[in-house]
């Protein structure tokens, strides 16, 4: 990976670049699967047996069965085929959302009504 990314350390945030984009090809091709209800119906019956199925990692096998979005964006995924996953769940992209801030729903929506996260702890040094 080029090392030159003036974005990669930007404070809470992942960059979805090409890298990221190669590290993640087969997590979001699996995403993406969960388009069609026969996979979404087999994923619900087997995780396990589906995931194997496809060419990812153990870890981002294991971060899907977790379900934790985090860590599958820092393993190469992109929110918005991730939202298969939370789809398929159920779950709104609200909800997931506020999964991924530690947040519960309510807390969640109040804090974007109120205009979002304060930039406060999240700037880097010389921006303060």
């Amino acid at each position: 990976m080029p090392s030159n990314k003036p974005y990669k350390n930007i404070p809470g945030t992942t960059v979805f670049d090409a890298d990221m984009a190669s590290i993640g090809f087969h997590l979001n091709q699996f995403c993406m699967s969960l388009m069609k209800a026969p996979n979404r119906e087999r994923f619900k019956q087997d995780q396990q047996a589906y995931l194997d199925e496809w060419p990812m990692t153990e870890e981002q096998k294991q971060a899907v069965i977790a379900r934790d979005y985090n860590h599958m964006m820092s393993l190469g995924g992109n929110i918005y085929f991730l939202a298969k996953i939370f789809s398929s769940d159920g779950i709104s992209f609200q909800d997931a959302a506020s999964t991924m801030t530690g947040m519960t729903l309510p807390e969640y929506a109040q804090m974007m009504l109120d205009g979002g996260r304060t930039p406060q702890g999240n700037m880097y040094e010389g921006d303060k």
